[in-house]
């Protein structure tokens, strides 16, 4: 059984809630962690390198978004992953983490004439968004080369999956130069004629919620219109097509599933051509390889019941789960139920609402589930949680960020953890609230009325 099947992912979270409460990290003084599964990140790497596996050169990339955590983003780099990135921070975090800047993809579609200037500097790899993005890049090149690579973003507008919000090939979508719109291939096919420096295109059709066919198709609209224009200019000016990535993750049990050897079955069904070697490959997955490796661990403050419905108080709300509160049917989440000692809870199953800390009604990571029966002080765990749930915290409420513990499994079976990331404390919280600037606007009305 290789490390990252269901049984033994699930036996090592188990073991990592029972450390972190033996430990003291997950109790009265610190009621909420977030604890990722190395061993299960590093097996998720292993499994997409295994399925992409020549002959094509393939630079797997991690979407920084998934995870903004520099620890998390430095073993990936040590795993021989890129990193792609979406904003000026993400930048600053993967080159913190390690990143060259020759492993970087800058994918922002908002990208500002400072950062197009420091990627186009520094060879760092940048998808265009559209073409004032690219009249932009012209003149700051002012007729010398990139120092990276430069592609342009396409929408192959091939329709939405089963969530809008994740997708991002629309007839409509904001990403991209959209090529079903009248006259947008033969302009991007202009594009390319005048600029050899020119060489990649992207595509990325959206994540959770597409279905593989789908994310194919998207793909292989990518790769015919990088065959045609290849053809027309007479020679192989674009070689390289970064497909991006958006793997859906199974959020209903613990398998795997779908598989990236899945999706790289239906690419070579839809593009057979795509894997020869002509192309050198970029992908940019981020939810796949973390999110079945992380948990959520609450205290549960209290119980109580309304309307005939129990529902358990706990720590863990939209503060951290803010998809899962706001879209509770595009992102459900598996719940687990602890003792105090961080033990697994059996006995019969009772109805309950699994409420967080957050002032208002709706801040429920999961309603109507059967559960043990569930007693202030036990833990409440929720799986599935490694991307997005750690780093994109909301600050509703002013509630702090937890903190976030790594954890290995050792040859003798024992849960080895390492501090990720801090706690928040609330006297930090109260400085990033402006503290500094306490008596800024009293001054201001104390200088008088306006005019006088």
């Amino acid at each position: 059984m290789t490390y990252g099947s269901a049984l033994q992912r699930e036996r090592a979270r188990e073991a990592a809630l029972a450390h972190a409460v033996d430990d003291g990290l997950l109790g009265p003084g610190s009621p909420l962690v977030g604890l990722l599964d190395v061993d299960g990140v590093l097996a998720a790497v292993n499994a997409l390198n295994e399925a992409f596996e020549g002959p094509a050169t393939v630079h797997h990339t991690f979407a920084a978004k998934a995870c903004g955590l520099v620890p998390v983003l430095r073993l990936l780099s040590e795993a021989g992953m890129g990193c792609e990135v979406a904003s000026p921070g993400e930048l600053e975090q993967a080159l913190a983490a390690g990143f060259s800047p020759g492993r970087l993809v800058f994918d922002s579609p908002a990208k500002t004439v400072e950062e197009l200037a420091f990627a186009l500097d520094h060879g760092v790899a940048i998808n265009v968004d559209n073409f004032q993005e690219l009249e932009r890049v012209d003149r700051l090149l002012a007729g010398r080369e990139p120092f990276g690579p430069v592609g342009l973003r396409v929408n192959p507008q091939v329709g939405a999956g089963a969530i809008g919000a994740m997708s991002t090939a629309t007839a409509t979508s904001k990403f991209g130069v959209a090529l079903r719109d009248p006259g947008a291939v033969d302009a991007v096919i202009d594009a390319f004629a005048r600029r050899p420096w020119l060489t990649r295109l992207h595509a990325h059709v959206g994540s959770q919620g597409c279905p593989l066919p789908l994310i194919a198709q998207g793909v292989s609209a990518a790769y015919e219109l990088a065959e045609r224009i290849n053809r027309r200019l007479g020679h192989a000016r674009i070689t390289g097509l970064d497909i991006g990535g958006g793997l859906p993750v199974n959020f209903d049990s613990e398998d795997d599933r779908p598989t990236y050897a899945d999706y790289v079955a239906e690419l070579r069904g839809a593009a057979p051509g795509l894997f020869d070697g002509r192309y050198a490959l970029v992908t940019e997955f981020g939810r796949s390889l973390l999110a079945k490796s992380g948990t959520i661990g609450s205290i549960v403050e209290y119980t109580k019941s309304a309307g005939g419905r129990r529902i358990a108080v706990t720590h863990a709300g939209a503060q951290v789960a803010t998809r899962t509160v706001f879209m509770p049917d595009a992102w459900p989440l598996r719940v687990g139920v602890f003792d105090p000692t961080g033990r697994p809870k059996e006995g019969p199953l009772q109805v309950v609402d699994i409420a967080g800390p957050c002032c208002f009604a709706g801040d429920l990571t999961a309603t109507a589930r059967e559960l043990p029966a569930i007693s202030p002080g036990d833990v409440v765990a929720l799986y599935d949680t490694g991307a997005y749930y750690f780093s994109s915290h909301f600050s509703y409420n002013s509630l702090p960020r937890p903190a976030v513990y790594g954890y290995r499994t050792d040859a003798s079976g024992q849960i080895r953890l390492a501090l990720v990331r801090e706690a928040q404390t609330v006297r930090e919280v109260v400085e990033e609230s402006g503290l500094s600037h306490a008596d800024a606007l009293v001054a201001l009305c104390a200088e008088g009325p306006r005019g006088s």
